[in-house]
């Protein structure tokens, strides 16, 4: 068994190693504006009903498309997408198009008004579920009601930001084959 000798870390900077998961672009709509952020705070909250929370800063225009609609579109883009990623993340406000500065194709969502975005592998339509966490923290609370997947790869290479402009891609899949495996012990 290996050990690790430990230093100091500042305490402002363990979202390097605590980062809950992939970076998404949030899409949502609102009457007639339309928007894309880039998001890296969010967590599954439970399974059935599938629940996302989602930390979503008031100073985000999306914020307010979100807060007005109720509804917002998850979508998982792939390390190929980077450039793209961190433009959306550079970019504020309704003032510019970000599908149409990013070169990405909005798709009409089946279950909610906010737009699929056609070249990120996954997309999940999401309403929102609960807001009570909304004026104090920001923290939206959303009800996945329809998933659309890639059919490949199965494990696509996502991102994951661990601050200061950097970005890792999830790395090579890792199977445990021990019986006694039980993958629900994980679960929130």
């Amino acid at each position: 068994m290996v050990t690790f000798s430990k230093k100091e870390f500042p305490v402002e900077k363990v979202r390097k190693y605590l980062e809950p998961g992939p970076i998404v672009l949030l899409s949502s709509r609102w009457q007639d504006q339309t928007d894309i952020m880039t998001l890296g705070w969010h967590s599954v909250l439970e399974f059935s009903p599938s629940l996302v929370g989602c930390m979503i800063s008031g100073i985000n225009y999306s914020h307010t498309l979100i807060r007005e609609s109720g509804e917002c579109v998850i979508n998982l883009p792939t390390a190929e997408l980077v450039d793209r990623v961190v433009a959306i993340g550079n970019s504020h406000g309704p003032e510019v198009d970000k599908f149409g500065a990013n070169h990405l194709t909005p798709q009409q969502a089946e279950r909610v008004n906010a737009p699929l975005i056609a070249e990120c592998y996954a997309s999940f339509e999401c309403q929102l579920y609960d807001n009570a966490l909304v004026d104090s923290y920001n923290f939206f609370i959303f009800e996945v009601v329809k998933a659309h997947v890639a059919t490949h790869p199965e494990y696509p290479q996502t991102l994951h930001y661990t601050g200061d402009g950097i970005f890792t891609a999830m790395g090579e899949k890792i199977i445990n084959r021990r019986d006694d495996f039980k993958p629900e012990l994980l679960a929130p």
